[in-house]
């Protein structure tokens, strides 16, 4: 490995998912020069693939869409206090894509706006002892004008008429919704006979033809795969492409970021990187956003220690990797006596957000709804009950007279933060790049189990009001559940000392040093947690344009 030449950009973003993909282009189109860096590939369908058995979500055997198994170790300690080295078909791993695109190339797409009162959790609720719950910096009318420029520029298909009921909005979705499928139609009834409302599923997802790319084919497989038809909505085919075409934005791939260089007067100068051919590469730059995702921008935060930030970036309050969240799944499957599957996806498309908040005696709730297609292997690995044989023709016959006939209600709960849900760095173990790799440690705060078995029992009476039979659901165990909807290492707030950035994602201290990813989540709300990334980091670029 050697050392290369300087070079020079206004910008360099580092991470192109789905923060960082907006923040190239917005930035781009605004005349600066970007320096986009990933640690990943750029995928095709072709290389993502459709191998049921290893994806990105279910990973025992192996991933479709990153990271490198043997390069990208992490350390991961249990409650016990005992640590060991992991991959990431390891679930403690916390795994999210490293791709062009990050994890918008495999995801669901579901493209839930945040409500009023998820911006507001402690003024709400108080705060839970243990736990770092707090209020963002922010409302959900700040962020509003943000969300409603990503739901047009990459593409949400969602119903007007429903959205508006619970969060004030200025203009309709970009697309109808998707097809209401037969799951959904008994669901919904089930709901009616319980007095409870419901509503489409909002998705990232061509419900008609848009910007050049065909509709939705209702291929079923939308979780962990990439799209056949190019129809699904993530900044690898919406924002990014628009970067690349202004001729501002050099996109470099299998780029993987040492650290962040400052000075001591508060200004992030460029970064080191390695690149595809192993050579160590400074760049130079007038402004830095970090959008790795809330493990990977945690620890690049780490590792860029001097002499005047000891603890690393940002982290003078020993803020930076703590409260980190994902999302619990609560939720029940149970048995029609008839088939409700027909097989057209993507399949969510009748939700319930009456339980998010104004619960009694819960901190929070969640969203209820049919969910994507189960693909057969997971539905053996996750709904067949307690006494069916495991293997075996009668195993075999179970599946198929059992398969079309599941009914299964499914979605995040609020995950209560604690601030020992943490991401640091291992003193011992180094990547393939030398690199100190993340250290994993801690677990939700307990409040989040109380939440999450409140939902169960919604998520089975729904259901039983629908008609199915023999239904069951799981008790969630403390642990942490921060893979696809990371966030929280690097809250945003007024105070440094109990945040990491300021309310535009600039680092506490630092004039020019941004962060546009999950981190910045005060918390991370009952719903998929992508729609409310994207607009914050509208937010942040369209800010740094604007001062700039």
């Amino acid at each position: 490995m050697t050392d290369r030449a300087i070079h020079k950009y206004d910008v360099i973003v580092i991470g192109a998912g789905a923060g960082g993909g907006v923040a190239a282009a917005l930035l781009a189109e605004a005349g600066k020069t970007v320096l986009l860096l990933e640690r990943g590939r750029r995928m095709t369908f072709a290389d993502v693939g459709r191998d049921h058995l290893r994806n990105q979500r279910l990973s025992q055997h192996g991933v479709n869409a990153g990271p490198n198994l043997a390069d990208n170790p992490r350390v991961f300690v249990d409650p016990q206090g005992r640590s060991r080295i992991i991959d990431a078909t390891d679930g403690a791993y916390q795994n999210n894509a490293a791709a062009v695109g990050g994890g918008t190339q495999v995801y669901g797409a579901q493209a839930w706006r945040y409500l009023p009162d998820d911006f507001r959790m402690a003024s709400k609720y108080g705060v839970p002892a243990g736990s770092g719950l707090a209020d963002w910096p922010i409302s959900y009318e700040e962020l509003a004008p943000y969300y409603e420029r990503a739901e047009w520029e990459l593409g949400v298909a969602g119903d007007e008429a429903d959205a508006g009921r619970n969060r004030p909005r200025h203009k309709e979705y970009p697309m109808p919704p998707l097809p209401l499928n037969i799951q959904g139609r008994v669901l919904r009834a089930g709901a009616q006979a319980l007095g409870w409302d419901t509503q489409h599923v909002p998705l990232l997802i061509n419900s008609v033809p848009r910007q050049g790319r065909d509709a939705c084919a209702h291929c079923q497989q939308c979780v962990g795969f990439a799209c056949p038809t190019d129809a699904k909505n993530g900044t690898h085919n919406t924002m990014i492409p628009r970067a690349l075409a202004t001729g501002l934005c050099t996109l470099e791939t299998e780029a993987m970021t040492e650290r962040v260089i400052a000075d001591g007067a508060g200004r992030a100068t460029g970064v080191v990187y390695w690149n595809s051919a192993g050579e160590q590469i400074t760049a130079t730059s007038e402004v830095v956003v970090l959008s790795g995702g809330a493990v990977e921008t945690a620890r690049l935060m780490l590792n860029s220690k001097t002499d005047a930030h000891p603890n690393g970036l940002g982290n003078d309050h020993d803020m930076v990797g703590r409260n980190f969240q994902g999302h619990f799944y609560a939720g029940a499957v149970g048995w029609m006596d008839d088939s409700v599957w027909d097989g057209v996806g993507p399949g969510p498309t009748t939700a319930t957000i009456r339980f998010n908040h104004d619960n009694d005696g819960i901190v929070g709730g969640g969203m209820l709804c049919d969910d994507f297609i189960m693909q057969p292997i997971n539905f053996v690995k996750g709904s067949v009950p307690r006494g069916v044989p495991r293997w075996g023709k009668e195993h075999k016959e179970w599946v198929r007279h059992n398969y079309t006939r599941m009914l299964r209600v499914f979605g995040p709960v609020h995950d209560i933060p604690s601030p020992d849900a943490r991401i640091s760095v291992d003193p011992d173990v180094r990547d393939r790049w030398g690199i100190p790799v993340v250290r994993i440690s801690g677990a939700t705060h307990p409040e989040t189990l109380r939440v999450h078995a409140f939902m169960n029992a919604r998520a089975e009476e729904w259901l039983r009001a629908s008609g199915a039979k023999n239904i069951h659901s799981d008790a969630a165990t403390l642990s942490l559940s921060g893979g696809q909807h990371q966030a929280g290492t690097c809250r945003m707030g007024h105070d440094p000392k109990t945040s990491v950035t300021d309310t535009w994602g600039r680092v506490h201290g630092f004039d020019n040093l941004y962060i546009a990813d999950g981190s910045l989540h005060v918390t991370n709300g009952g719903f998929n947690p992508v729609l409310t990334i994207l607009a914050l980091a509208f937010r942040v670029a369209g800010h740094i344009a604007e001062s700039w």
